[in-house]
């Protein structure tokens, strides 16, 4: 070990602070939830609609035990993939402020960022890739039929057809819903939707009003990212996303073993953050690294409608 690569040191307090990182913008990890790994390649179970099954568990006395047949659970690979950036913080800058744990806080929150967007990009690249689902499970809508056209559209009816879609592949209703931005916009405003408050008392359409209308908690992607050029873009296009996330125990990790459209396999006891001086001290480097990567694991319980407004 390099003396170098011998004062570089983890740091537990601000490896805290990027494990208990939130960012609202970000909604990723509902739809991909993450799920510690031992390795950074594997396999997993790829669920279909089997794994979603009631079995007869009745057994009549003196009778054999009821022997599940595993035929239904395939096993697909993982491979998970390191991010990690450094901030450099100038001595001098550190002069300035007099205060290098808030500059290290900055520090790592701004690497941590830098890196949870990067996750969440791979998450909606993946989730709005309509070769993700299979026959029957999306849909694009066109012309008239596009949320935009107030009149004429019909958001509730093709949101049911989806929940309709996920019930008979897998016999449990999706029970998360994604919105990007604009798709988001534009079911707060339809008619239809209005329509169902006009006896309520609530007069402004919410996340939580909608997932009480669609019986399902409802998120709304607002993060955008900047391409080469400088122009922004949403990560969340205007898609609607449903799918079945299993509830996660409160006392117990999550594992990869429990059927889900899917996860974000992440190495265990990431991220990390570590930090050094270099350039004879004049730089505090303060570095972030995480170890992940998203994984559809039952794309039966899943389902898009894509393209929703014009």
């Amino acid at each position: 070990m390099g003396r170098l690569e011998s004062l570089r040191a983890v740091d537990p307090v601000l490896t805290n602070i990027a494990r208990g990182y939130k960012n609202a913008a970000f909604v990723g990890e509902v739809l991909f939830p993450f799920v510690p790994v031992d390795k950074e390649a594997g396999k997993v179970p790829q669920f279909g609609k089997e794994a979603f099954k009631v079995y007869n568990t009745e057994r009549a006395i003196r009778a054999k035990s009821n022997r599940l047949s595993p035929e239904g659970i395939s096993m697909i690979d993982f491979v998970l993939k390191e991010h990690d950036i450094e901030f450099p913080i100038d001595y001098r800058e550190i002069d300035e402020s007099k205060d290098i744990v808030n500059y290290e806080i900055y520090a790592t929150e701004t690497v941590t960022k830098i890196i949870n967007l990067r996750i969440e990009k791979e998450r909606a690249d993946l989730a709005q890739n309509l070769n993700t689902y299979p026959s029957g499970n999306k849909i694009t809508l066109e012309g008239n039929a596009k949320w935009t056209a107030k009149t004429t559209s019909d958001p509730i009816g093709n949101i049911e057809t989806g929940k309709e879609a996920i019930r008979s592949k897998i016999g449990i209703y999706p029970n998360v819903m994604l919105l990007g931005a604009t798709a988001y916009n534009a079911l707060k405003v339809h008619p239809a939707i209005i329509d169902l408050l006009k006896y309520s008392q609530k007069a402004i359409v919410t996340e939580e009003i909608l997932s009480q209308i669609f019986d399902m908690k409802v998120v709304v992607g607002r993060a955008v990212y900047a391409s080469d050029g400088g122009t922004f873009n949403d990560i969340w296009a205007d898609n609607c996303i449903l799918a079945y996330i299993p509830e996660k125990n409160d006392n117990t990790e999550r594992t990869p073993f429990e059927p889900s459209f899917s996860y974000t396999f992440r190495k265990k006891n990431n991220p990390v953050v570590d930090k050094w001086d270099e350039s004879n001290g004049k730089l505090h480097i303060v570095r972030n690294t995480d170890i992940v990567a998203a994984k559809v694991v039952g794309a039966e319980a899943g389902y898009i409608i894509n393209d929703t407004n014009a």
